[in-house]
């Protein structure tokens, strides 16, 4: 009997063992399923912010590391050549979650089926142009692809504007899309929103995951305003003030928003180019947060459809710090306004104020 059960007990304990492993296998072959692919659309695809993003899109940057992605890119006919030649490259780099890639000057081909619509085409102010021709060209830009958008997206279709005035830019496509919840309209402040961070981390030499709750309100221009008085740095010793580290309320208060407000034309000066890497980063973190949520206890800012929050006027895009949970973006509330933050929120809603009122002269 001795014998017996010396040789029984391994053979029962590897019946356990292949059991317990065909189990693990079952369950691990069940959640690794393929998701469905998601469509992205991607507008002024052939310039430099739609060569930088597409491929960060492609590699899961956007909507993460186990969801396939279809990408349509849409350009102006003279792109077209141009277009081409990045979709060969985006077939080269044989991205494994890339499942489709089309590549059309056509609206309302791009526009099919789209769940995910990233604006970066628009016309840009040129030597000489007045802000009223800008506008202009970019109401009638946005009115077609509003239209296309409304009649063959996704229903639920999220939109980010990056193409400046971002903002204005938003809020005509709203106007020509007006079945679209206004909830899923959004303009791209997440790339201030970093530069502010970045800042921060340089200023105190710490690292920029560390620092967190910083808010951009108002207008993706100059006269936007970066807020440090919520944000914190993760320390040895815990969560500390980001004005307690900084120690330097003049710094803050002065060169440190002007840096973040002029940072776009500093790289002009730089590059003598426009932003395109740091733009394309920010479109995913702008998306990516929005689709699958911010971490607890941090906040991230987006221009977003006011509900007059914090005395802001209603039906302006604005923007606010908000967090993200199951697809959807809430304005954080609450927070302490100061009168120096007061003064300067409500500077950069006037001038939103007067872009819209341009906007709407120019489609009447």
């Amino acid at each position: 009997m001795e014998y017996w059960g010396s040789i029984e007990k391994p053979i029962v304990l590897l019946g356990c063992a292949y059991l317990s492993w065909k189990i693990v296998t079952h369950i691990w072959s069940f959640l690794n399923i393929e998701k469905d692919p998601i469509t992205v659309l991607v507008t002024g695809a052939a310039g430099q912010i739609g060569y930088a993003l597409v491929p960060m899109i492609a590699r899961g940057a956007m909507l993460g590391l186990d969801q396939p992605v279809i990408i349509h890119m849409l350009d102006i006919e003279p792109a077209a050549e141009s277009l081409k030649g990045v979709k060969m490259e985006l077939i080269d780099a044989a991205f494994p979650l890339l499942k489709d890639v089309v590549a059309t000057t056509d609206v309302v081909e791009a526009c099919k089926g789209v769940n995910v619509a990233v604006m970066v085409g628009g016309f840009p102010r040129k030597e000489g142009m007045e802000r009223k021709d800008v506008m202009t060209k970019n109401v009638s830009i946005y009115k077609a692809q509003a239209s296309a958008l409304e009649q063959h997206a996704a229903p639920d279709c999220k939109v980010l504007v990056v193409a400046n005035p971002a903002n204005t830019n938003a809020l005509i496509l709203k106007e020509f899309a007006p079945s679209f919840p206004a909830k899923n309209i959004t303009c791209l402040t997440r790339l201030d929103h970093n530069r502010a961070l970045g800042q921060i981390s340089e200023k105190l030499n710490v690292h920029v995951g560390d620092v967190k709750n910083v808010a951009i309100w108002g207008n993706h221009s100059s006269t936007q305003y970066p807020d440090v008085n919520h944000a914190t740095v993760e320390t040895a010793a815990g969560e500390k003030p980001v004005r307690e580290l900084v120690a330097n309320d003049q710094w803050l208060n002065t060169e440190f928003i002007t840096t973040v407000q002029q940072r776009g034309a500093a790289i002009i000066k730089a590059r003598k180019l426009s932003s395109a890497l740091s733009a394309a980063s920010s479109a995913c973190d702008h998306i990516h947060d929005w689709v699958l949520g911010t971490p607890k206890g941090t906040w991230v800012s987006m221009g977003v459809y006011s509900d007059g929050s914090y005395g802001i006027p209603a039906g302006l895009i604005y923007s606010f710090p908000v967090t993200c949970e199951k697809g959807e973006w809430s304005i954080v509330q609450g927070l302490k306004i100061d009168e120096f933050s007061r003064a300067k929120m409500d500077a950069t809603a006037k001038e939103l104020a007067e872009e819209k009122s341009l906007a709407y002269s120019c489609l009447n």
